[in-house]
């Protein structure tokens, strides 16, 4: 079975993930208006973080999305503030799930969830577009970068995330926190990311801007229109707050830089055969669609994308040592941590020499 099929569609509910089904219709018929019935409970493959299941009952069908069951990484599996931001966004006409409601109360399923709609549509594993022809991969392509600039050009505080986060000093509170989290879920030492971890701190720019930003704006946490290149919905917001645009955008385009030794990515691709823009025309477009002349310090962004992301591994790590890994992928995504710590030091080393110094 390929990596595509391992993340798409659902499964019976993992064992250590399941929901007492009656108790939860309960609290539903409470807080969803119109829902009834039972649901029948079935969980996603997809989704390394906060296990999510599909709900169908009364003819419909939705989607719930909980905290993990288990000893938690602090500040990680914020469902509360995804289920904030996309309710605010709705507000604009972004593509997000409607949101129906939030339960804070462990006891109904023994974690914090919230409940959206169902969005239908295809969900793209593989960067490449298999299957697509060189036009259309452009033109999802093009969807993508609309979809995050148009992120980054919203007025947050018109829509009452003025609070979401503190602007300014993002990407250094970033390194920290990532650091913090890598160390708690360690299980082996990674040279490379003890680098990192040394020479991002000392080399970390102000923020040129404050947006709003999504934290892990990848094409598979996106849903495209099953017959058009237009994104339906951004999924999977744990990550999101207020920084610096640039950061999040490079966090997105680290695709170009990324093999499949690391992680899903487009290097060694030969990306005109297939219609896939250049990183730099990428890029190019982002900065006609957000009027930036320039997008300051992004080589010092990819780096420290590379070590958020591997971060971010180490945490899937830690919870498949734990047994609380959704996924079933999860032991294999955790281990591309050090491949992608590496990659993070090879750019540091890459801009060390080309600027002289040792």
């Amino acid at each position: 079975m390929g990596e595509a099929e391992d993340f798409t569609g659902t499964m019976a509910v993992l064992p250590a993930h399941r929901i007492d089904a009656a108790r939860l219709a309960g609290w539903l018929r409470a807080n969803v208006a119109g829902f009834s019935g039972t649901p029948a409970i079935a969980q996603f493959k997809g989704g390394q973080s906060n296990p999510t299941y599909r709900l169908e009952a009364g003819g419909r069908r939705y989607v719930l999305r909980r905290k993990p069951p288990g000893k938690l990484l602090p500040s990680a599996h914020a469902v509360d503030r995804e289920f904030r931001v996309i309710s605010a966004l709705a507000q604009t006409g972004f593509p997000v799930p409607r949101t129906y409601a939030l339960c804070v109360d462990d006891g109904v399923i023994g974690t914090a969830f919230y409940v959206m709609d169902y969005v239908d549509g295809r969900v793209f594993w593989d960067p490449a577009l298999p299957g697509l022809s060189p036009d259309e991969r452009g033109a999802v392509y093009d969807a993508m970068n609309d979809t995050i600039a148009r992120l980054h050009r919203v007025d947050y505080a018109a829509i009452g995330l003025g609070d979401f986060g503190r602007p300014g000093g993002y990407v250094k509170r970033q390194i920290e926190r990532w650091t913090k989290q890598y160390r708690a879920s360690e299980t082996e030492r990674i040279e490379a990311m003890d680098n990192l971890i040394a020479w991002l701190p000392a080399h970390a720019p102000d923020d040129a801007a404050t947006a709003l930003v999504h934290g892990d704006f990848r094409i598979d946490n996106l849903i495209f229109d099953r017959h058009a290149p237009r994104v339906v919905a951004v999924l999977d917001w744990e990550l999101s707050t207020l920084g610096d645009p640039v950061g999040d955008f490079a966090y997105h385009a680290m695709a170009w830089r990324l093999g499949p030794e690391s992680y899903r990515g487009l290097l060694g691709q030969n990306l005109a055969a297939l219609g896939i823009p250049s990183e730099a025309e990428y890029c190019a477009r982002y900065c006609q669609r957000t009027g930036r002349a320039t997008l300051a310090h992004w080589d010092f962004y990819i780096a420290y994308n590379m070590f958020r992301l591997a971060a971010i591994l180490q945490g899937i790590m830690g919870r498949v040592v734990e047994g609380t890994a959704a996924n079933a992928r999860a032991r294999e995504s955790g281990g591309r941590a050090r491949a992608m710590a590496e990659a993070g030091w090879r750019q540091v080393e890459a801009m060390r020499n080309h600027s002289g110094r040792v």
